[in-house]
């Protein structure tokens, strides 16, 4: 079977697990139907807002059965695969393909330094494990490690690894690494840098926290891109432009799971030690929802 392309929005889901540690199905698959029915493009369950980091493997092998489940084949799932360990990443990258994920989203998981050997080594094993395309994942912030152009331009002689989502915030890195590999590689925003100015470089969409909460709005963003209507999009942009400084502002997947809440999804707290929202943070988040006309 061909592979999927990947491109346009792409939410990072949220895990909503309950206070017995199940992970709760029937809040997940009905944001699942939401996103699709607001005309996302792919899901991605166990990002970064997933929790991913917080969850036992199976917390997050039932995530992503329920994602495959609620989304019937209608857009591609791309799952986030972590582990300081290369021989456990490898080994949940395989699984998940047997799940039936499109792709694969590689995040190094990381405690003490990795010298760049190792990192390239990581990423090749996870990437050699599966068959399906894989995003590689760089976001320096939190996981303590970060993918170099050079790095990069290495792995690609690895024939699925075909996309790179990039939360670097290193735009001059990333105009580095577009003009050395040109095509062989399409880029994925993060939600920290501001989408519209990847997919002018020629980005190929973006995956995120906040496309989880505005759906309708990404999806409209992409679209204005896609047609090169720079105007409305930059306009656009602007207007979102609160739903990330929120973001950033607070706690990722606290901030987003507050914004569900709100939004009636009861998809619960963070997962402990992370800690739920309190007073003005929630009054600020219901502002900024209210603002963009994301309230129900």
């Amino acid at each position: 079977m061909k592979a999927k392309d990947f491109a346009g929005v792409y939410p990072y889901l949220v895990s909503p697990v309950d206070s017995r540690g199940e992970v709760m199905a029937e809040v997940l698959g009905r944001l699942v139907e939401y996103l699709i029915q607001k005309g996302v493009h792919g899901l991605t369950p166990l990002g970064s807002t997933g929790e991913f980091a917080y969850l036992t493997w199976d917390q997050r092998r039932r995530v992503v059965e329920v994602v495959l489940e609620a989304s019937k084949g209608r857009v591609p799932v791309v799952a986030g695969v972590a582990h300081t360990s290369i021989r456990e990443a490898a080994r949940q990258a395989r699984e998940m393909e047997k799940m039936g994920v499109d792709g694969i989203l590689a995040v190094m998981d990381t405690y003490f330094p990795v010298p760049p050997e190792g990192v390239t080594a990581y990423f090749r094993a996870v990437a050699e494990a599966v068959s399906c395309p894989v995003v590689l994942y760089t976001n320096p912030s939190f996981s303590g490690t970060n993918l170099s152009p050079e790095v990069i331009e290495s792995l690609l002689s690895t024939p699925n690894i075909l996309y790179l989502k990039d939360a670097s915030a290193n735009t001059g890195n990333l105009l580095t690494l577009m003009n050395r590999v040109g095509d062989r590689l399409k880029i994925f925003s993060a939600s920290a840098h501001i989408p519209l100015a990847v997919m002018m470089l020629g980005g190929v969409g973006w995956m995120s926290g906040p496309a989880c909460v505005i759906p309708g709005q990404s999806v409209r963003l992409y679209e204005l891109t896609r047609r090169r209507q720079w105007d409305e999009a930059i306009a656009l942009q602007k207007r979102l432009w609160n739903i990330n400084r929120i973001f950033q502002k607070y706690a990722l997947a606290p901030c987003i799971k507050a914004c569900l809440e709100i939004q009636g999804f009861p998809v619960g707290p963070p997962i402990p030690p992370l800690q739920p929202l309190k007073g003005a943070a929630l009054q600020e988040i219901e502002g900024v929802l209210k603002s963009l006309q994301a309230l129900p």
